[in-house]
């Protein structure tokens, strides 16, 4: 991978040149429109970038979604490049053969082999120096390991606290990628407390929004699956697993004359409950091209997360993605939402979700928040790709590793 508009570029102020190109390592570039593939597709436009297609941190359960998932990773081991895919201009991806446990000291041990292996040449091959960027905890052993002139661990979830994960392991290796990596970006300022708990400072990069992509700009019908279903929509997508809060849907559900909750995307062991309560239906993963044209055939977007650990944590993608259509936006009070009161509703309790859905259908959003929302024209990813870019080129003393800061021991 080369990159012909690479030249000379001036030292920055500790004394070494930024880098040449980039290694990524994330969930699987092109399956869902993660935070850090719009980074990096504006970051493009200034680093040619290897994107590394990792397994993830859940720990492997015997069911369906698991077998499916395993059979989707060993086809993409099984090419021989990913680079057959339409991809963007100074973007390669790979994917390296990965061991999917992590808790015992030869699981960690195999991983690192096998991933140093595979990528230790394709560094060397990239324009030099090369910075690693990295979204996951299960890449704690890499760091040192491979020709990396710098790394940033861009914190996006407390993955301790995420249902279906092995905690213990995935605190225990992202404890050590803290300690290792140069430099730690957070997307919310209760991941960023949690890193300074940690020993480290993080910088904060919330999320970015692309304006025109959900404000009607080339979209398409909606998911013809969902077409005959009845109106009023009260939609909700994204992932579907234990920290929806069944409460909030149910007591919805039980207090709706017509219509239907629409939650849409791919289910992780959701609660039972949630799929079998009346007027609640489960549409499959839709195209992010396709989004935009199904929220504006829906007349409220709905966030009824619970409130837990993982959820206080967390900076979801969506939030601004659902301001962005203009339309109401009923959520669940938690460190994420309370800063944009000013642009939707923000309730407690099952009651006031279902009140506020409720009312919402009837009136449409208020010519407050309507106002508030124009906030979202200073959150575009442009912006916050020139800001992740100034952390990647050394330029951010607020995140800067503390030279006193020791690397822990290997596969501890």
């Amino acid at each position: 991978m080369s990159d012909d508009r690479t030249t000379s570029k001036p030292e920055n102020d500790d004394g070494r040149g930024e880098p040449a190109s980039l290694l990524v390592f994330a969930d699987d570039w092109g399956r869902h429109p993660s935070s850090c593939q719009h980074l990096v597709r504006e970051l493009l436009e200034m680093w040619p970038v290897c994107w590394v297609n990792t397994i993830g941190t859940q720990t492997p359960r015997l069911t369906w979604a698991t077998i499916r998932r395993a059979m989707e990773k060993v086809s993409h081991w099984t090419r021989s490049s990913d680079d057959r895919r339409i991809l963007p201009r100074n973007l390669k991806v790979v994917s390296p053969v990965m061991w999917p446990w992590f808790r015992r000291r030869h699981d960690r041990w195999l991983n690192r082999r096998l991933l140093v292996g595979k990528l230790s040449q394709i560094v060397r091959e990239m324009p030099q120096p090369v910075a690693a960027v990295t979204t996951l905890p299960i890449t704690a052993d890499l760091v040192g390991a491979l020709p990396i002139e710098r790394w940033v661990y861009y914190c996006v979830d407390d993955f301790g606290a995420w249902p279906g994960v092995d905690q213990r392991t995935m605190d225990a290796m992202e404890q050590v990628l803290i300690e290792r990596v140069d430099a730690i970006v957070a997307v919310s300022e209760h991941l960023r407390e949690r890193i300074g708990r940690a020993g480290r400072e993080a910088a904060l990069l919330t999320h970015g929004v692309d304006l025109s992509h959900w404000q009607g700009s080339g979209c398409t019908p909606p998911p013809a699956e969902v077409a005959e279903l009845a109106r009023p929509w009260i939609t909700f997508w994204g992932l579907i697993d234990r920290r929806m809060d069944v409460g909030f849907v149910e007591r919805l559900a039980s207090d709706m004359v017509e219509g239907t909750i629409l939650l849409v995307g791919p289910r992780d062991n959701p609660d039972p409950r949630l799929l079998q309560l009346p007027r609640v239906v489960h549409v499959p993963a839709v195209g992010y091209e396709t989004l935009p044209a199904l929220a504006q055939a829906s007349s409220v977007l709905i966030m009824p997360y619970a409130d837990a650990e993982v959820t206080r944590a967390m900076q979801p993608l969506k939030l601004k993605e659902y301001m962005a259509t203009g339309l109401p936006v009923v959520a669940r009070d938690l460190p994420s939402t309370r800063p944009w009161a000013d642009c939707l509703d923000v309730v407690k309790t099952p009651v006031e979700f279902s009140s506020m859905v409720r009312k919402r259908l009837g009136g449409g959003i208020p010519a407050a928040q309507a106002a508030a929302r124009h906030r979202l024209e200073n959150e575009d990813w442009a912006a916050k790709a020139a800001e992740f870019a100034d952390i990647i080129r050394y330029r951010s003393s607020s995140c800067r590793r503390d030279d006193s800061v020791q690397a822990a021991a290997t596969c501890s």
